[in-house]
C-alpha cells in the first residue's frame, strides 16, 4: 500500500509544516527521474498482480465468522520462510490497511510470453497455500472485498471495542484503532486525514430498500457526541473510519511499459476501461452489516480518505486554503497523458501553478507538468522525522509521499532511482474475486488487453468527463446488466483489417457523427452486430493471430470464457449479485435489509 517508510511518525501539525519542503523536494526527486531516464527504451513486457488478503476465523459451534487480527505475525512468518530466505522465492508478502490483511504478489514479475498466463492461478494457488499453512485450525486466508460485518460489535478475534476519543487514530463509533495494522503508516494516515479534514470522515452508502425495511431507514448512534447524527442521511449506511474503505481488499495490475511515451499512451486507454472492468468485477454489496443499493467499494473508500477541509468542499469561502478541491484523493484520473488524449481533456483540472511552471521550464511537456502539478496539490499526509532530509538525486521518498497517496483509477509510475525497472502503469479498479481461477481470468483479461492496444493501435480515448459519469454507473447495483456507459464507437481510428467491426458503429444511443455512444457491459465486452466488435472477439483475433501452444490457448480461453459470460448476465451474474441473491435465501434475513447473518445485532 504505497510507500512504507519507517521510523518516527510526525503528527499533523509537524507535518504541515514540512508540507512545502515535501512537494519541494519531491519535485525535485521526480526531475531527477525524468532527466536520467526519459530516453530510456526498448524495456520489454513485465508485468504483475497484487492480490490482498483478509485472514478470518470460523467459530463453527456458534456459526459466525469474525476477522482475525494476526496479520502483522502472519506476514513475518511468511518473509521469514520465502524471501528472507531465498530472494527468488515465488511470491512476496507485504503489509496492508487492516491488521487482519496482508497483500501477496508473484515474487518476480511476468514476462511477455503467452505461456506466461499459464502459470498466473498457479501462483495465486501458492500464495493462498502458503498464507493458510501459518494458520491454525479454524482460521483462513480469503479473497473477500468487503467483509460483510466490518464494523458490528464483535467483527474481530480479538474483540475490541471502539474508543471514538480524541486521542485515538480514527475517533470511530464502530471501527476498532486495535484493527489497523500495527506498521505506523497506518494510524498514522487515518489520524492526520482526520485532523487535516478537520472532522472525521464521512461515508453515506444507500441502504437497500428490501421488503420489510424501515422508511426511511434511520439509525440511532448511542455512543455519539454529535458528530455521526450530523453526518448521517437517512435511507443511508453512515461510516466514520478509514478503516470501511481501506479495510476492503481489491486486485491490481501493473504494466512496464517499453518507453514513456507507451506508458503515458497505456495510462490513457486504460482509464476508460476502468468503470467497465470495475462493474464486471462488481464483489461489495454490504457495508456494517447491511444490504446496500451499489455493488462496488470504489465511493466507500474515496470517502474514506477524503482529507479535503471544508473550505476545499466548497462548504466555505477559501480562507486558510488555496484551492477548491472537486475530488478526494481517491477517485477517477482528472487528465490524460498522451498527446492523443488532450482534446478529451475536459474537465476542471485544478494543479499548483507554481510547480507547472517550473516543471515546464526545465522542459517537462504541458501534459505531464499539469498531472504532476494536480497531484502535488495535496499535502503530504505522513512523514517520518528521520525522512525529512533526503539526497534528492538517488531517493524519490518526498516524491513518492504525494503520489502514492493520490489513489487514482490508474497510476503512472516513473521509475525508481538508481534501478533497473521502467516506466509503468498500474490498473486499480477491480474488487478482487472469492477464487484463485476468477482472479486470474480478471488478470489474464486486462493484460491481454494491453497487449491488444499496442499491437492494433486502438483507441478508446473519450472525454474524461464521460469517463466520470461511467464511473458513477458503475457503482449502482446490478450495473453490469443494466448500467448503460459511454464507450467509443470507432476503436480502430478507422477500421483494421484484423478486427472485423472496427469504425462500422450504426445502430445506437447516438449518431453516426458521434465518436462514442451508450452501450450495455454485454455490447462493449462480446459486441453487437453493427454496434460495436466487442473486446472479447477482438481478443480471439488477435489469438488466432499468435503463436500460442495449445494448453496456454486452453487456459486463456476459459478465462475469457468467464469474463464473456459475466458481462452477458446468460449464465454467471457478477459476484456481488450472486452474493446478495445468496443472501436473500438465508433465513434469518427477514427481507429488512440487515437481520441476517450480517447482522449488526444478533438474530432475534
Amino acid at each position: 500500500m504505497g510507500l512504507l517508510s519507517q521510523g518516527s511518525p510526525l503528527s499533523w501539525e509537524e507535518t504541515r509544516r514540512h508540507a512545502e519542503h515535501v512537494r519541494k523536494h519531491g519535485i525535485l526527486q521526480f526531475l531527477h527521474i525524468y532527466r536520467a531516464l526519459r530516453d530510456r527504451h526498448k524495456d520489454v513486457l513485465k508485468w504483475g498482480d497484487e492480490v490482498e488478503y483478509m485472514l478470518v476465523k470460523f467459530d463453527h459451534e456458534n456459526k459466525k465468522v469474525r476477522l482475525l487480527l494476526c496479520g502483522e505475525e502472519v506476514l513475518q512468518m511468511l518473509q521469514d520462510k520465502g524471501e528472507k530466505i531465498n530472494p527468488n522465492h515465488p511470491t512476496l508478502w507485504r503489509p496492508e490497511y487492516g491488521s487482519y490483511m496482508i497483500e501477496g504478489t508473484p515474487g518476480q514479475p511476468y514476462g511477455g510470453t503467452m505461456s506466461e498466463f499459464n502459470t498466473v492461478q498457479d501462483n495465486m494457488r501458492k500464495r493462498r497455500q502458503e498464507a493458510a499453512s501459518v494458520l491454525k485450525e479454524n482460521e483462513a486466508v480469503c479473497t473477500v472485498t468487503s467483509f460483510p460485518r466490518l464494523g458490528c460489535p464483535g467483527f474481530t478475534v480479538p474483540e475490541y471495542k471502539p474508543t471514538p476519543v480524541e486521542g485515538g487514530a480514527s475517533k470511530s463509533l464502530f471501527f476498532p484503532d486495535e484493527a489497523i495494522n500495527k506498521h505506523p503508516r497506518f494510524s498514522t494516515l487515518t489520524r492526520n486525514i482526520r485532523h487535516r479534514r478537520g472532522e472525521k470522515v464521512v461515508i453515506n452508502v444507500p441502504i437497500f430498500k428490501d421488503k420489510n425495511t424501515p422508511s426511511p431507514f434511520i439509525e440511532t448512534f448511542p455512543n455519539d457526541d454529535g458528530e455521526a447524527a450530523k453526518a448521517a442521511k437517512p435511507d443511508y449506511i453512515y461510516m466514520d473510519a478509514m478503516g470501511f474503505g481501506m479495510g476492503n481488499c481489491c486486485l491490481q495490475v501493473t504494466f512496464q511499459a517499453c518507453s514513456i511515451s507507451e506508458a503515458r499512451y497505456l495510462y490513457d486507454q486504460l482509464a476508460t476501461i476502468c468503470p467497465i472492468v470495475m462493474a464486471l468485477s462488481a464483489a461489495s454489496p454490504f457495508y456494517r452489516g447491511y444490504v446496500s443499493d451499489i455493488d462496488c467499494r470504489w465511493g466507500v473508500i474515496s470517502a474514506s480518505v477524503d482529507d479535503r477541509t471544508r473550505e476545499e468542499r466548497g462548504l466555505e469561502p477559501l480562507k486558510n486554503n488555496h484551492y477548491r478541491i472537486s475530488k478526494s484523493r481517491y477517485d477517477s484520473i482528472d487528465s490524460y497523458l498522451s498527446e492523443c488524449g488532450e482534446k478529451y481533456n475536459d474537465i476542471d483540472l485544478t494543479i499548483d501553478k507554481d510547480i507547472y511552471e517550473h516543471l515546464i521550464k526545465e522542459g517537462i511537456d504541458h501534459l505531464l507538468a499539469q498531472h504532476i502539478a494536480h497531484l502535488f496539490i495535496r499535502d503530504p499526509l505522513t512523514l517520518f522525522e528521520e525522512k525529512i532530509h533526503l539526497d534528492d538525486a538517488n531517493e524519490s521518498d518526498h516524491f513518492e509521499n504525494i503520489q502514492s497517496t493520490n489513489w487514482q483509477t490508474m497510476r503512472f509510475k516513473p521509475p525508481p532511482p538508481n534501478s533497473d525497472i521502467g516506466w509503468r502503469v498500474e490498473f486499480r479498479p477491480m474488487e478482487v474475486q472469492l477464487t484463485d481461477f476468477e482472479n486470474s481470468a480478471y488478470v489474464v483479461f486486462v493484460v491481454l488487453l494491453t497487449r491488444v492496444i499496442l499491437s492494433y493501435k486502438l483507441d478508446f480515448l473519450i472525454p474524461l468527463s464521460k469517463v466520470d459519469e461511467n464511473m458513477k454507473v458503475a457503482q449502482k447495483r446490478d450495473a453490469v446488466r443494466q448500467g448503460m456507459f459511454y464507450f467509443r464507437k470507432d476503436i480502430c481510428k478507422g477500421g483494421n483489417v484484423v478486427v472485423d467491426g472496427c469504425g462500422s458503429a450504426q445502430n445506437g444511443t447516438g449518431t453516426d457523427t458521434e465518436e462514442y455512444i451508450l452501450m450495455s457491459i454485454d455490447t462493449i465486452i462480446n459486441g453487437k452486430e453493427g454496434v460495436f466488435p466487442g473486446l472479447i472477439p477482438i481478443l480471439n483475433s488477435y489469438l488466432e493471430n499468435m503463436e500460442v501452444d495449445v494448453d496456454t490457448r486452453c487456459t486463456i480461453l476459459n478465462y475469457l470464457k468467464l469474463i464473456k459470460k459475466r458481462a452477458s448476465g446468460a449464465r454467471f451474474n457478477s459476484l456481488s449479485t450472486n452474493i446478495q441473491q445468496a443472501s436473500s435465501c438465508y433465513p434469518l434475513r427477514k427481507q429488512v435489509s440487515s437481520k441476517w447473518w450480517v447482522s449488526p445485532r444478533d438474530p432475534e
